[in-house]
């Protein structure tokens, strides 16, 4: 078999609370019982699976299964673009999530039971969706990083701040977000913030939460950006303007069901590059990976990673992946 047909795993033995490394054997084994014989690599440190993505590709393989959460599907994602061997829609990826928030998985249908998210890597399904670059400031430096999903500024920045600092503490379990969510909530404000979409000034106000789409997902499970379409060349902007602790404690459940936009203080647009500049300076998470602070700029690629899914995401989706992105005359911003 010629390497380029093999599969190579990236394996996060620390996602999902241990779960990669407990649970390898067992995906393994039905890995194997879908003809699926990978070589595989654990990661041994944050970031490892930038460099082992990058290996990967650059020693002739073009599939590659993550095995891990939306952080490890992050770094595989940034490898692919940080090698240039081959285009970036050479190489098929596929996950199997182990992690906690699972996110990524959520918008493309592949089931979290893993037998079931194997089916649909040996099924093959597969589509092209879109990635942002998005620069911010570090130390004073300009950095830039690859997206995946959905990123967050302000609010869900702070919030996922304080789940990662409490995942370093050692404390484990789904309520952790939601214990990060309800404590933020009490200690975050709105802080003063300017956006543009492509170049055109759309806020300029008091704003508590701004995030960022290609995918609807964060969180795990809050639909910030729930209209948003994975290949469009657009992303989806939800802003959400200065409110009140007491009034984002009575309407925390859109952030969940999909009624985002029911609330006054909330805004969607749509575009190819925003840009948020802050005074005082605010955090951005991506992927769930804390990055840096503003100002932040954020550019679509279009259709720029090939990834598997799931038969009825494909279904879902129409005409969305059937050759070409959807019309961008077909998803206005509302204001």
């Amino acid at each position: 078999m010629e390497i380029a047909d093999k599969w190579f795993a990236i394996v996060n033995p620390v996602a999902g609370s241990g779960r990669g490394l407990t649970d390898w054997p067992l995906i393994s084994r039905l890995l194997r019982e879908r003809h699926i014989v990978p070589e595989y690599v654990f990661t041994e440190r944050k970031y490892h699976a930038i460099e082992l993505a990058v290996e990967a590709v650059n020693n002739g393989f073009r599939k590659i299964i993550v095995v891990g959460g939306d952080g490890t599907i992050h770094e595989v994602v940034n490898g692919l673009f940080i090698q240039k061997t081959v285009p970036t829609t050479d190489v098929l990826l596929s996950v199997i999530a182990v992690g906690t928030g699972n996110d990524w998985i959520r918008m493309f249908g592949i089931p979290r039971k893993y037998s079931e998210a194997i089916r649909a890597i040996a099924d093959g399904h597969s589509f092209l969706q879109d990635v942002g670059v998005i620069s911010y400031y570090k130390a004073s430096y300009k950095q830039n990083r690859y997206m995946a999903n959905v990123a967050g500024v302000g609010f869900d920045a702070f919030v996922n701040r304080k789940y990662n600092h409490l995942k370093e503490e050692g404390k484990k379990g789904k309520w952790l977000y939601l214990w990060s969510t309800l404590k933020a909530v009490l200690r975050y404000s709105s802080t003063g913030v300017k956006v543009y979409v492509d170049d055109e000034l759309v806020v300029n106000d008091l704003v508590y939460s701004a995030t960022i789409g290609i995918g609807r997902y964060n969180g795990g499970g809050m639909l910030q950006t729930p209209e948003a379409v994975a290949d469009d060349g657009l992303f989806d902007l939800t802003v959400i303007r200065k409110m009140s602790r007491l009034a984002v404690l009575l309407h925390f459940k859109v952030l969940f069901n999909g009624r985002i936009y029911k609330l006054r203080k909330t805004s969607l647009n749509r575009g190819r590059r925003i840009r948020i500049e802050s005074s005082p300076e605010i955090a951005v998470e991506v992927d769930g990976e804390a990055l840096g602070y503003s100002p932040f700029e954020f550019e679509i690629i279009d259709r720029a990673v090939r990834v598997v899914v799931a038969e009825r995401f494909l279904s879902e989706s129409a005409g969305a992946s059937s050759g070409s992105p959807a019309p961008e005359t077909n998803r206005p911003s509302t204001n």
